[in-house]
């Protein structure tokens, strides 16, 4: 279970494979120079938080490993926070094809290991 720490004071906690699709989601709005709302919850809390390019933000993972990215996952928060303007962290849906999987490049210095 990692955390998503919004301004250094709101920590969230979240699945890591959920996280890293809210992060790729996330990182891709900001980099657009796209402010929007965030809805989390977990057990604890019910945030909702304004991110823009000037919050602080956080992506801590509880596992060292980086995990394939579901590309229908990506699309359908990317759409819903294109729309309402909110971004929501949604329950995963199935690949419709084993192939919609985004494989997650590997930093340099990291061993390469087979699935």
């Amino acid at each position: 279970m990692g955390s998503f720490i919004y301004d250094r004071s709101v920590a969230i906690d979240i699945d890591d494979r959920a996280l890293a699709h809210l992060q790729v989601v996330i990182l891709d709005k900001l980099r657009r120079n796209e402010s929007f709302a965030l809805d989390l919850r977990d057990a604890k809390h019910w945030s909702t938080v304004w991110v823009s390019r000037r919050t602080p933000l956080e992506f801590v993972y509880a596992g060292n490993r980086r995990v394939p990215l579901n590309r229908e996952w990506l699309e359908e928060m990317a759409d819903e926070v294109g729309i309402h303007g909110v971004l929501r962290l949604t329950p995963e849906p199935m690949p419709a094809h084993p192939s919609d999987s985004v494989p997650q490049p590997v930093p340099r210095g990291e061993p390469v290991s087979a699935p």
